[in-house]
């Protein structure tokens, strides 16, 4: 059972490297403007959060029958032999450090996701006055060119 808790935490580890790749490569979709292959990649990255939650959940049904009251993978430590817990304890702290890794990209990801974002906006609303009318009696109520009338009149009235 120790060899597929650690069997687990190593395909954890490729996985979250394999994740910080693909935030990377988002990234620099990102910078080059392209939103379609953004997605795409977007895509990839919730499959494999998808496929890493996945792993968690069997790592915890196999802590389980390890240590019944096991919640996380430290709590087996104490009960196995010195190697297995240099092991275990070493594949957690490079998990660790990848996770890291990635939370920074992602939030990195995510700022540059933002400033796109405003940009467009701010563009799209410049625009949009641009093509608005400046007189806002350009328009009738029924949604079409109000008729003025440019002929003189004569006002009547007192002073």
């Amino acid at each position: 059972m120790i060899r597929l808790i650690e069997e687990n935490l190593v395909r954890q580890n490729k996985a979250m490297l394999l994740m910080y790749f693909l935030l990377e490569e988002e990234f620099s979709r990102l910078t080059q403007l392209k939103p379609q292959s953004v997605s795409q990649v977007e895509l990839s990255i919730q499959e494999l959060m998808r496929q890493v939650a996945a792993e968690r959940v069997s790592l915890r049904r196999m802590l389980v029958h390890v240590e019944p009251s096991a919640q996380r993978v430290r709590d087996i430590l104490p009960v196995l032999d010195e190697e297995q817990v240099q092991s275990i304890t070493e594949l957690l702290t490079r998990l660790d450090e990848t996770e890291q890794k990635c939370g920074v990209q992602a939030a990195k990801n995510q700022q540059m996701a933002m400033a796109l974002f405003d940009q467009s906006k701010g563009l799209l609303n410049f625009m949009h006055n641009q093509i608005k009318p400046k007189s806002t009696t350009a328009y009738a109520r029924t949604g079409r060119f109000a008729k003025g009338v440019n002929d003189a009149r004569l006002l009547n009235g007192r002073l």
